[in-house]
């Protein structure tokens, strides 16, 4: 499921009928007249409209009575309308925070509480998507965990959660739907609209599972190993000996290549990191060949594997997930600035959708004391207090996706009302939830979990084919449990404030071990000329299991065999960090934090380094060259449009002659390969050779993997699906290279290239000129921003046009710097994340720091603020981004006074 729920009624404006010019001056007067009328009645709903699109338009200016205030605050807006909040206690700073943030984007953060609490349909209707997203969440539990968390987060913490819950509320406060937001009106043709709840502080916690979730590692991975074991020819009949396991389990790995850390290097180097040590010796058992892995392919556990992807992909997209989702981040020390202070820079690869997902902010004490310390600008989540991303007057911080495995599919056997462990059957831990449906009946959800999580398999169960017990099988069904750091209570909450508040590099790296889930790469640098990484969060540990599958994560794992149970996780003081490397410069960019055989273990399912990569030659070129790296330099490299598909396939492509049948050089088809002799791999949007090569990228993969896979796990094309095809080019007689669907013939690699070069070229004929002198990437590669929910076929046309911000053209795309990643088993190139924002800080001067988001600071979309910004983030150019007291003052254009 998207992130878009049905809402309203169908209906796209239908283009105006002609009209006939017969009939005499009778039918021409009625014409008139008629005419006449529909624009009395035309102006009179362009009023109406003009009217409620502009009533949640929040007050900038002036002065505003705010209950729970101690004091006054101050709110100035710039240009863009980015608040900076002025106060003399932490708590009146978040209470105009959480006042502020509902003016601009209350309905963002309502729908994110009606996600995150499994109550989608409550809000949007009766929808089959939402409650099956509904169904999902309730099973998740993430509203309960985040009521745990309530009970265990510091005291300060709970202070600020409260003071922001209080700042909503004042502004909800006898305030009407329609004067919120304009999407409870376009609700409300279709269901009923109540004043929204009360603003609670765990609806601010619950919003930190989601975000978890979008970030969870490699999950998707795990699936995808199982899923395509069931699709070899070693699956299906639940019996096969462990050779042939093995086989089938090689040929699966084949899709999933080891990282080279050779090649595209890690985030550390080992020597400069303690704690990376050699593994321990573990003491390995042998595995019984009645092992329940060699089942794995048999259709009953492949259906039960198939129905639990099936329901986690119920789950609105929030934050971003999929192919594209990472982010870029690097500090650079002051012996290579022009300052001599160090830089850093990040820009999260996020789904980008309306309004976008960060919130620009500033939060200010008047007097920085002890007692109000925070003095703080950056990227805020609309619902939650603080400043996820940023710097304050010390530290300078960004977050990329680590990707460590923080969760695990456990294959559970389930009879009646209990679980096998061991030669056991223990019960299973049941509750009933009731999803309440705006305008239909409610729904009763039966949740079940063992002992290593919720039940997942049932929740959106597909038909299962019945299998009869082999010897040594355990009676009873195959079901899917999840085991996710996330579902257990943690003080990631803790970890924001502590960040905001940070003051040096040891601070930073005792607030990263707050930060549990999701699992981030923290790089930072400091205003006294430190640079410095720290990996965070809960990971598990698992026991190495001698067998024909991997028991490191990577597959599902056997429930009822308590050796594949985690024993504990990774104590914060083991995990990877580094304060000023000897380079002199660190790079994260989703890429292995450590090379294959240290410790800690995290993953083996990283992205696989081709941007991080790119990052590091461009800043060891400018190091090279004894030029100084500085705030543009900086953001020419988050726009660096250079593609490694490129370094990678030409060579191939450009040894290839595309002919005719008579072995005579196919002068049309050749024309897109002649594109490719003089490019410089750059996807540039004015650029034919890159429109070329994407389709070619996609038209190969398709060839290459889709008579092989299923469709739920065809090829996204990003950096994993490069890797594969590297290593592919060196073996022209892969399996893979053959179609099977041609029984009588062998497919070779040369052939699959030649036939990908010449369909690209058919392709774009169609898609886009004949000539090739017409074709440009930024035509197929464009971005069309969704609202949250009003964004579907459900929708009349008129109110998705408003809704929704003009489409860009956009250069970039999957696994290169400029991350503007497109799906290639969709078909077509159109933007399915990017980078959410991008931001420079320079620890020199903090305020010749840059930062610019994908949207704009408002969520109505009558406001200047709801797309302002959107032009200037496509064009890879930025704002001044104002800190200091006098900075703000002088970029100021709207002032705001919040009283008692």
């Amino acid at each position: 499921m998207s992130a878009e729920v049905p809402a309203g009624v169908h209906g796209d404006p239908s283009p105006p009928a002609h009209t006939s010019r017969r009939g005499g001056s009778r039918a021409r007067r009625a014409t008139i007249a008629i005419a006449a009328l529909l624009v009395v009645l035309l102006v009179g709903v362009s009023i109406f409209a003009f009217v409620t699109v502009r009533r949640p338009l929040p007050q900038t200016d002036g002065t505003l009575t705010v209950p729970g205030l101690d004091g006054e605050v101050s709110v100035l807006r710039d240009a863009q309308g980015v608040p900076q909040i002025y106060a003399d206690t932490p708590e009146d700073l978040f209470r105009a925070q959480g006042y502020v943030q509902a003016q601009d984007r209350f309905f963002e953060m309502d729908y994110r509480r009606h996600v995150t609490s499994g109550r989608l349909a409550e809000l949007v209707g009766d929808s089959k998507e939402a409650i099956d997203a509904d169904k999902v969440t309730r099973t998740f539990g993430w509203r309960l965990v985040a009521e745990e968390e309530w009970k265990i987060v510091a005291p300060e913490t709970k202070a600020y959660l409260q003071a922001y819950a209080d700042g909503v509320n004042a502004y909800l406060e006898d305030r009407d739907p329609s004067e919120i937001a304009l999407e409870y009106t376009v609700l409300g043709t279709s269901v009923s609209v109540a004043d929204p709840e009360p603003w609670d502080p765990i609806d601010s916690l619950a919003w930190l599972k989601a975000m978890a979730w979008d970030l969870r590692g490699n999950y998707d991975d795990e699936l995808e190993r199982a899923i395509a074991y069931g699709s070899f020819a070693g699956g299906g009949t639940g019996t096969e000996d462990p050779a042939r396991v093995a086989q089938d389990v090689a040929r699966v790995g084949t899709l999933f290549p080891a990282y080279l850390s050779d090649v595209n290097l890690p985030i550390l180097d080992p020597a400069e990191v303690p704690t990376a040590t050699a593994p321990a010796e573990v003491d390995v058992e042998d595995v019984e060949q009645t092992s329940y892995m060699p089942t794995l392919g048999g259709s009953e556990l492949q259906s039960a594997v198939g129905a639990a992807d099936r329901a986690l992909a119920a789950v609105p997209v929030l934050v971003g997930r999929g192919e594209g989702t990472g982010s870029n981040s690097w500090a650079v020390s002051g012996e290579h600035t022009e300052s001599g202070k160090p830089l850093l820079a990040n820009d999260p690869h996020l789904a980008l959708q309306a309004p976008g997902v960060w919130a620009q902010v500033g939060l200010h004490c008047n007097t920085v004391s002890p007692s109000c310390g925070f003095d703080v600008a950056g990227f805020s989540f609309a619902g939650f207090p603080g400043v996820i991303i940023g710097h304050n007057a010390d530290v300078a911080w960004g977050l990329t996706n680590m990707g460590a495995d923080v969760t695990d599919f456990f294959i559970e056997r389930v009879r009646d009302e209990t679980y096998l462990r061991g030669d056991d059957w223990v019960p299973l831990e049941t509750r009933t939830e009731t999803i309440k449906v705006n305008g239909g009946q409610d729904v009763e959800l039966e949740v079940s979990s063992t002992l290593h999580g919720p039940i997942v398999s049932t929740v959106l169960p597909l038909d299962k084919v019945a299998e009869a017990p082999t010897e040594g099988t355990p009676l009873g069904d195959y079901e899917v449990a999840l085991q996710w750091t996330a579902l257990e209570p943690g003080r990631t909450a803790d970890a924001v404030f502590a960040f905001d508040l940070a003051a040096s590099a040891d601070d930073m790296r005792e607030a990263a071990a707050l930060f549990e889930v999701p699992a981030q790469n923290v790089v930072f640098a400091t205003t006294d000329g430190h640079i410095g990484y720290q990996a965070p969060g809960r990971i598990p540990v698992r026991e190495v299991v001698e067998g024909p599958v991997p028991s490191d994560g990577t597959w599902p794992r056997p429930g009822w065999d308590e050796r594949f149970d985690w024993t504990g996780y990774v104590p914060a003081a083991q995990m990877p960090g580094v304060v000023d490397p000897e380079e002199g410069f660190i790079v994260a960019a989703n890429q292995a934090v450590l090379p294959a055989g240290t410790t800690p273990f995290l993953t083996t399912d990283w992205d696989y380094g081709y941007r991080s990569q790119r990052i590091r030659t461009l800043l060891q070129t400018e190091i090279d060259s004894g030029r100084k790296v500085d705030v543009a330099m900086m953001n020419t490299i988050q726009n660096d449009d250079w593609s490694p598909f490129a370094d990678a396939l030409l060579p191939s492509l450009l040894d290839q002659d595309i002919e005719n049948s008579k072995g005579v050089r196919n002068d049309f088809a050749a024309e897109g390969q002649d594109l490719l002799a003089d490019w410089d791999g750059s996807m540039d949007k004015d650029s034919a050779a890159a429109a070329y090569f994407a389709a070619v990228w996609r038209n190969l993969l398709e060839i290459t993997f889709w008579d092989d896979l299923p469709e739920e796990i065809r090829p996204a094309g990003g950096s994993r699906w490069l890797a594969v095809v590297q290593n592919m080019l060196l073996d022209e007689t892969n399996a893979f290279w053959d179609d099977r669907q041609t029984v009588s013939v062998v497919e070779t690699r040369d052939e699959v290239l030649n036939q990908a070069l010449v369909s690209a070229r058919l392709d774009l004929t169609t898609e886009l000129s004949k000539k090739t002198t017409d074709w440009e990437w930024g035509k197929l590669h464009t971005l069309s921003l969704g609202h949250l929910v009003l964004d579907n076929d459900a929708v009349p046309g008129v109110v998705r046009a408003y809704m929704n911000p003009r489409t860009v053209s956009m250069p970039g795309g999957s696994s290169i710097v400029n991350a503007t990643s497109w799906d290639a088993a969709s078909g077509n190139f159109e933007v399915t994340s990017g980078p959410s924002m991008r931001m420079v800080v320079d620890l020199d001067d903090l305020d010749s720091s840059t930062w610019v988001t994908v949207t704009g600071v408002s969520g109505h979309p009558a406001s200047k603020h709801y797309e302002d910004q959107l032009g200037t983030w496509a064009a890879g150019e930025t704002y001044a981004w104002p800190f200091s007291v006098s900075a703000v003052a002088d970029q100021t254009k709207d002032e705001l006074r919040l009283v008692p």
